[in-house]
């Protein structure tokens, strides 16, 4: 089956074709320079982006797939979490495609694709197993059953793991988008130079919070001004990056130790944080638990993984009614 899939949640439009679980092509049009100015997504900008992009990145994918929309089975969307504006843009340009074409679409949830985006390599674990997933809009963990079964264990509680990340590195002047800023002044900075808190919550909880993390270092930075210190930018990255890899790394432990998983996999666009990758597979290794984490292509947000998704969606519930709307929060749970 030959499928087309695209994602326009964010501010990223992407597109890619999968011919069932191999890819054929993976497109994206990133909107970083538009966003940079504002140090964060402007969410009116990020959907007229969209408009301009959305036709031309989803032709470049048929083009780099060397087919055409004749030859398509399927027509996927993602349909939320995210941005109203910007999903409305990519959902109803695939059911418009759908529509003129004659060609099945569905609807997916964003998530859906994080958490099955592993399946786009290989090997592929085997199910169950726990999956966390970390981007800037969520940091929330999934215990994934099968291919269409997710039953949600924690989530943030107010800003995600890449929003704090983007907000931290706002505040000390770094370029957006702030996660790998933050990472690279890192590599040079001692992480335990700084004592940042970590947001434990009630013993046995598998929810986030980053926020209270966030206004430390802040709090930090602004007595180190008023006494007219040095910063030391670096080694408040170091340490910032490690208190949260430090949280994000023993709840998902955590997580498969409570519900008897053996198989952790890793997702989203943080993820692609070096620092988290290795902390989380070497205490898996400890815990003799098997750790996998897609390629840094396939942790952002692709259209490769949310073609995968409503692939495995469409096989169990069929088509997706043309009525349905975007909505903005997930709905699995």
């Amino acid at each position: 089956m030959k499928i087309l899939g695209i994602e326009s949640s964010c501010d990223d439009t992407a597109a890619a074709v999968l011919d069932d679980e191999l890819v054929l092509s993976n497109v994206l049009s990133s909107q970083d320079e538009i966003h940079t100015r504002f140090g964060g997504v402007v969410p009116e900008l990020a959907s007229r982006q969209h408009m301009q992009s959305i036709q031309p990145v989803v032709m470049d994918a048929l083009a780099r797939a060397n087919l055409n929309l004749i030859d398509i089975d399927l027509i996927v969307a993602t349909q939320g979490p995210g941005l109203i504006g910007s999903l409305l843009v990519g959902f109803s340009f695939a059911k418009a495609l759908s529509c003129v074409n004659k060609i099945p679409f569905v609807g997916v949830d964003h998530m859906a694709g994080h958490i099955l985006s592993i399946f786009l390599e290989d090997p592929t674990p085997s199910f169950p197993y726990i999956a966390t997933v970390v981007s800037g809009g969520t940091s929330s963990i999934y215990l994934a059953e099968n291919h269409t079964t997710f039953k949600l264990l924690g989530r943030t509680r107010d800003d995600a793991a890449g929003e704090a990340f983007d907000k931290v590195a706002k505040f000390l002047h770094l370029p957006y988008p702030g996660g790998v800023h933050i990472s690279n002044a890192a590599l040079s900075g001692d992480p335990d130079a700084f004592k940042f808190p970590r947001a434990w919550l009630e013993k046995g909880s598998l929810d986030f919070s980053f926020s209270g993390l966030k206004t430390s270092v802040m709090n930090h930075c602004n007595q180190q001004i008023q006494q007219d210190k040095d910063l030391h930018i670096q080694n408040i990255c170091a340490s910032f990056q490690e208190a949260v890899v430090d949280v994000l790394t023993e709840k998902t432990i955590l997580a498969a130790k409570k519900h008897g998983i053996n198989t952790i996999v890793l997702g989203g666009g943080v993820s692609s944080n070096q620092s988290l990758r290795e902390k989380l597979k070497k205490k898996c290794d400890t815990e003799n638990i098997s750790f996998f984490v897609p390629r840094p292509a396939y942790c952002t947000d692709n259209g490769a993984m949310i073609a995968l998704a409503g692939s495995y969606k469409f096989k169990e519930t069929g088509e997706t009614s043309l009525e349905q709307d975007v909505y903005s929060r997930s709905q699995l749970s």
